[in-house]
């Protein structure tokens, strides 16, 4: 076996996961394919390291959208590390502190939100990991105007959209004669 290199078989042993969820997860795009296809496909040490920081990531129920908004967000290196690290605490670590996160009140308004928003929010050059199959969902602002949204986003996510389709039906309510 290659230290920096391994069969499906290998890779799923190591990470003590399925197979199956192996290409679940390559399907979903948290990790890479491998380097070939078919019986003698490879799959690379970074695909090892995303495998044992999504097992961690689930010890403390993290869902999967917000799973792939932190590998998203982290480099090879970065994900290297916390893979060999353990299971150290980190902030907003464990799901009652996630479920806390998310369900602190919001105590800001729309026209606040709107007012204070500051630039907008980046995607990292990691999102572009993502399996090639993709669900969008498309929303009707206004005549001639849509919105496109990717799926699965997160909680924070979908709140934002949310926020962002009540802005624009405000603003279009505005523009009608």
């Amino acid at each position: 076996m290659n230290a920096d290199s391994f069969d499906l078989s290998e890779l799923s042993e190591l990470a003590r996961i399925s197979q199956r969820t192996v290409r679940y997860y390559v399907q979903q795009g948290l990790i890479r394919s491998p380097e070939s296809r078919g019986p003698g496909a490879r799959y690379t040490r970074d695909s090892l390291d995303r495998l044992r920081l999504i097992r961690r990531f689930q010890r403390e129920h993290l869902p999967l959208a917000e799973i792939r908004r932190r590998l998203d967000g982290l480099g090879d290196v970065e994900i290297h590390e916390l893979a060999e690290a353990g299971p150290e605490r980190s902030e907003q670590s464990s799901a009652h502190d996630y479920i806390a996160s998310v369900l602190a009140p919001r105590t800001e308004t729309l026209s606040q939100h709107i007012s204070n928003s500051q630039a907008p929010i980046l995607v990292p050059e990691k999102a572009k990991l993502r399996a090639d199959r993709s669900q969008w969902d498309r929303f009707t602002l206004a005549p001639d105007v849509e919105l496109h949204v990717r799926r699965p986003l997160t909680r924070e996510q979908n709140r934002q959209v949310e926020r962002l389709m009540e802005a624009a039906r405000v603003i279009f309510q505005e523009e009608s004669p």
